[in-house]
């Protein structure tokens, strides 16, 4: 009975904080949807950045390498602030940490090996054929056209 009525007590602040939050979110929306502006021109849907009129479309098709570049890159990124994070607590993790960053490096490694044998980092000449159609296709104004 102590325990529960424990847990409770500690609850309350976290409740009413919460439903506090959100109170003060749900005034702020409110208020800015009653004061806020609202108007409707003929130029107020158009895109304009810097001066700039929008001519084409801003959807343009890149090759799935440049995404998977993207993919591996923060896939690597991540690793790397976690090895960070365990070379700065080096001490506290002790042995049991220096086994576990190494089985996590090693993973990294193979994962590495996979995609490279995979052919996922392979931008030899067909990179280059990706890259010469899309200057191609960027000359001939063709950027909507999907090449099959």
């Amino acid at each position: 009975m102590i325990g529960q009525t424990n847990q409770t007590q500690l609850l309350w602040p976290l409740l009413l904080y919460g439903i506090a939050v959100l109170l003060l979110v749900g005034g702020m929306l409110g208020i800015a949807y009653f004061l806020g502006e609202r108007h409707k021109e003929t130029a107020t849907d158009e895109v304009y950045e810097s001066g700039i009129k929008a001519t084409g479309s801003a959807r343009i098709h890149f090759p799935i390498h440049f995404y998977l570049v993207a993919m591996f890159f923060v896939i690597f990124d991540v690793a790397g602030v976690f090895i960070i994070a365990w070379a700065i607590s080096i001490r506290e993790a002790g042995w049991a940490g220096y086994v576990a960053i190494v089985i996590f490096i090693g993973v990294l490694g193979f994962m590495l090996l996979y995609i490279w044998k995979m052919g996922a980092l392979d931008f030899g000449p067909d990179g280059k054929k990706i890259l010469k159609a899309y200057h191609e296709r960027i000359k001939n104004g063709n950027l909507h056209e999907t090449s099959s």
